[in-house]
């Protein structure tokens, strides 16, 4: 692999390289009470007013995200309780189609800017 692809490989594909099944236990066992702390996305969705499907639904698909695209090997990525007003206000005055286009439009940003 030449340095200007690696430059632009995620962090995560790199580290692959040297995977091992002590790195993979390790993962593991921290993945375990991370993978416990995920669930308070499901009081994060009622409180925001959407279905509690919702927020494991979001748990599960950033979780993959974050851990693909990461990048950082101790990098972490989590719902954070301080959304749960920006979202409730959201879908109050847009409703769930609006919550989805403020959605779509700060990941277009967060791509453009980073």
């Amino acid at each position: 692999m030449t340095p200007a692809l690696a430059e632009w490989m995620p962090k995560s594909v790199l580290l692959l390289r040297d995977y091992d099944r002590h790195k993979f236990l390790s993962d593991l066992i921290a993945g375990l009470p991370l993978g416990w702390w995920r669930f308070p996305g499901d009081g994060f969705a009622i409180s925001s007013g959407v279905p509690p499907q919702a927020g494991l639904y979001c748990a599960i698909v950033t979780g993959f995200i974050i851990s693909a695209l990461g990048g950082s090997k101790t990098q972490i990525g989590g719902p954070t309780g301080a959304f749960v007003v920006v979202v409730a206000g959201i879908i109050a005055k847009y409703g769930m189609d609006g919550l989805l286009t403020c959605t779509m439009m700060a990941g277009v940003l967060l791509v453009l800017l980073g």
